[in-house]
């Protein structure tokens, strides 16, 4: 029998040519569609669909949703939409590096429950949510380096933390990570953070990340590292993990003082990392500073309130505390009865250590304590407070009539005494109590020559906290 033509032009091809050309002839004649200018490869069980610089400005609809492995890149796809990747189920590798991808629709990747690699490297991400790595519970490989990135969400890798092996994010813009989902990637191996705006990293991270073999924290803002039992055991007494950790953490602004002395005295072969603080090792190699070097300064309280501050009760009063030393200290304050104060309803304490006391009652009066410590050791400066009570301008009942609902309260609330005046009379009586307004009402009194001020004030009933108080209702009386 003659040739025919497709027989023709086979026997003319060069013979290194006819293999390819038989996978896609074969492809073609099962039916399977193949976008144009794509190469298709269909070696049962795999079905590979390369796509690479074709021009391409969305991701083809025509595309056999029984691929395994699909390659866009180096095209011009500007969004991941919901319905691109739907349907495919069997889908392992992906790879969308260098495109100018800027969006990706919430569950765009929601069906592709066998995929293992996710490359999205090189576009133009700004943010990474958690809706949109929805399904991917069976990831390994999650690329993301050389985007935009600024922020990522703490619920972002929430389908992989158990999966995934390999993460990067580097050369990009981040300031911050959700660590506490970093540190449940147990099965994490290498971590590249290289090349962000990164400046701390929260103590125990890595602690439960015991097959990590690389972390690349090269060129960020950190000024130390934590110690991480992670980084002790690769040189403890125990015995040793299989692959020794590479720790790379060359570019960044190191202070070199006693809290970096842990990672100095572990055993390095390279000699690329330098401090940049305090001044005496400015630009030294880190590996080469001996350690008695290493040093910290003990905190010094600077500047701090007289020793005595006078105030009426119920108005506000600000204790200054300020220290220096190396690493630098944190401020925290002990009321006169021994508690620890923190930010309150009437208490604040600012970051420059200074206390804030917005309302006074008659308890703080007495000795506060700033205390300043740091790795080094600690301070502290004792400050005395004076609080005046407010005058009564009438003597009190011998025996003050009960309140229909007793509440706390540190303000004294007299009425005048007489020995023809009920107890209705002299109460003060709460009415037309709302969520933000409440009339009080009391009874009139001789009037007294000079100014009276009227105070009202609430309470919190579960800690004696004071809640508000208006303090400035001033009435002028004149005596006839």
């Amino acid at each position: 029998m003659a040739p025919g033509p497709f027989s023709s032009a086979l026997l003319s091809l060069p013979p290194a040519a006819l293999p390819f050309l038989l996978l896609l002839w074969a492809g073609a004649s099962r039916g399977q569609p193949c976008p144009g200018r794509c190469i298709c490869q269909n070696v049962a069980p795999t079905l590979t669909m390369l796509c690479a610089k074709t021009g391409l400005l969305f991701v083809p609809p025509a595309i056999d949703r029984r691929v395994v492995e699909l390659r866009l890149t180096d095209n011009f796809i500007a969004a991941v939409r919901r319905r691109d990747f739907a349907n495919m189920t069997s889908l392992v590798h992906l790879t969308l590096s260098r495109n100018t991808i800027g969006q990706v629709a919430a569950g765009a990747f929601a069906d592709l429950r066998a995929l293992r690699a996710l490359h999205l490297d090189s576009n133009r991400l700004a943010e990474v949510r958690g809706d949109q790595l929805r399904g991917l519970g069976n990831l390994r490989h999650l690329i993301l380096g050389n985007n935009q990135i600024r922020r990522v969400e703490s619920a972002a890798f929430d389908a992989f933390l158990s999966t995934v092996e390999d993460l990067d994010l580097s050369y990009n813009n981040l300031e911050a990570l959700p660590w506490e989902a970093v540190g449940q990637m147990v099965n994490l191996n290498t971590l590249t953070l290289d090349h962000n705006l990164i400046d701390h990293i929260a103590e125990g991270t890595f602690v439960q990340l015991h097959k990590l073999v690389r972390l690349d924290m090269t060129s960020n803002r950190l000024h130390k590292l934590p110690p991480d039992g992670l980084f002790l055991r690769s040189q403890g007494p125990g015995p040793k993990p299989p692959t020794p950790l590479t720790v790379s953490f060359g570019g960044n602004p190191l202070h070199c003082n006693c809290e970096l002395l842990w990672l100095r005295r572990l055993t390095r072969e390279d000699d690329l990392e330098t401090c940049a603080t305090p001044e005496h090792l400015t630009d030294r190699y880190f590996w080469s500073i001996p350690e008695e070097e290493f040093l910290c300064e003990p905190p010094l309280i600077t500047r701090q309130a007289g020793g005595r501050a006078l105030v009426v009760e119920g108005q506000a009063v600000s204790l200054r505390c300020r220290a220096v030393g190396d690493p630098e200290p944190v401020v925290h304050w002990v009321a006169p009865d021994g508690r620890l104060l923190g930010n309150s309803s009437r208490t604040r304490v600012r970051g420059d250590g200074t206390l804030d006391v917005t309302i006074t009652t008659l308890r703080d009066s007495g000795t506060f304590t700033c205390i300043a410590s740091n790795a080094a050791g600690e301070a502290t400066a004792p400050v005395e407070v004076c609080v005046v009570p407010l005058p009564l301008m009438a003597p009190p009942p011998a025996a003050p009539p009960p309140l229909t609902e007793p509440g706390s309260s540190d303000i004294a609330t007299p009425g005048r005494p007489g020995a023809n005046e009920s107890g209705a009379e002299r109460r003060l009586v709460a009415a037309e109590l709302t969520s933000s307004s409440v009339l009080i009402r009391w009874p009139a009194q001789r009037p007294v020559p000079g100014i009276r001020m009227y105070q009202v004030q609430y309470n919190s009933s579960a800690d004696d906290s004071l809640v508000y108080r208006c303090r400035k209702i001033l009435i002028i009386l004149f005596g006839s």
